[in-house]
Order: structure tokens, then sequence, then C-alpha cells
């Protein structure tokens, strides 16, 4: 792979099909890496491709970071344009490499990831199906430049855990209703979990995933 890109991983083909493949690309959190979320893959779909991409920056306390927040909790939102590029180059070269259905391609993000996912997906609408977001947020800022009117064919599920004591769920419930207000496909469903992913919502989002493909 091109040393400018990021780093990635993609899990094996389960599926016998031939022919071109939906997609499935993982957002891992703060402080991990690609492999962090591959281990779900054997809960999904099994048409599915499946790629873990790693974050470009490094985490002060290990792992990587799509960008850096404050004691404040503060964005830095040109670390976060800088990711988003760094993606989108590194999402061109994959669907160039592998048989990618082009209009199948879904979005699954945790924590940072999420809101990665969120901020990805709400900018350039048009190269996704359908995006997860897990225990994340909706980033807000102008230069982000979300393309709200544009979003038509765009499925989202917001997955968050009612205890979750990182990323509070307030936030989860406030990026689904700022989704509901533009009348397009939102599911939001809450789990009595902290900052995880539980049996339960991996369930759903496979469910969710099936009826997308």
């Amino acid at each position: 792979m091109n040393t400018s890109l990021l780093v990635s991983k993609t899990a094996p083909i389960s599926s016998t099909e031939s022919g071109s493949y939906p997609a499935l690309i993982f957002l891992h959190g703060r402080g991990t890496d690609e492999n962090d979320l591959l281990e779900l893959a054997e809960y999904l779909d099994p048409r599915l491709l499946i790629a873990g991409v790693r974050a470009p920056y490094t985490f002060s306390y290990g792992g990587y970071t799509w960008f850096d927040l404050d004691d404040n909790g503060t964005v830095d939102i040109d670390q976060v344009i800088k990711s988003r590029d760094s993606f989108l180059d590194w999402f061109e070269y994959f669907k160039n490499q592998n048989p990618v259905d082009p209009k199948r391609i879904f979005l699954f993000g945790f924590s940072m990831g999420a809101m990665m996912s969120l901020a990805l997906s709400l900018s350039y609408p048009r190269l996704f199906k359908g995006v997860i977001a897990h225990s994340g947020l909706l980033l807000q800022n102008e230069r982000l430049c979300y393309k709200w009117d544009d979003l038509k064919g765009l499925s989202f599920l917001i997955a968050h855990g009612s205890n979750d004591p990182i990323v509070p769920v307030e936030f989860g419930r406030e990026t689904f209703n700022q989704l509901k207000k533009k009348d397009i496909d939102v599911i939001y469903k809450e789990y009595p979990i902290q900052h995880s992913i539980s049996d339960r919502s991996i369930f759903d989002i496979s469910a969710w995933l099936k009826k997308q493909i």
C-alpha cells in the first residue's frame, strides 16, 4: 500500500458469492487502532467486505486518534479536516483495490470514530449508503460543510449506552434529534451499558445492516 495512505486491515471475505460486495468500514475510537473493531466481523452479514482503518495521529497514552481534544473538550478542527481528507484518499484506494459495490458502502464508528463517521457522511453523503454511529456525538463546525439538503438515500443508526461516563447519552439523543429534523432515515437505540458495544447492540446493528444490504 502507498505509505502516504492510512494504514488499514481487511477481514477475510466469508461469502462465496462472486461479483461486487457491500462494504463496511470500521473507524475506531481514541487510543486503539485498525484491529480494534474487526473482531465484530464474525457477528455481521457474511456478504460484507469489512475493513478497519487506523487514525492518522498517535495518541500520547498509546494507540491512535483522529483528532486532539483539550482539557475542556475543545476539538482540534484542523485535525478533524485533515483526518477526513486522509480517509477520503484511502477510501478511493480501497474502492479501486477491492470488489466493492459503490452503492452499498457503510461506515461503522465507535466513540471518536463515530464522530468521524458522522462528519464524513454529512460532508460527503453520496459516497455512503449508511452510517452506524455508536457512543459518539455530532461535531459542530461550519468548516465541515455538512450537506444537510443532500442526504436523501443515506441511512443512520445511532446507538448509545445510557450509562456512558465518557460521552454522555445526551449527546447520542441530541445527534438523533438533529438528524430526525431533516426527515431522513434514522434510528436511535439506547442500551443499559457504559462506553462500550454490547451483545444486544451488535445484534441490532447486524439486523440493521442486513436490511440495508
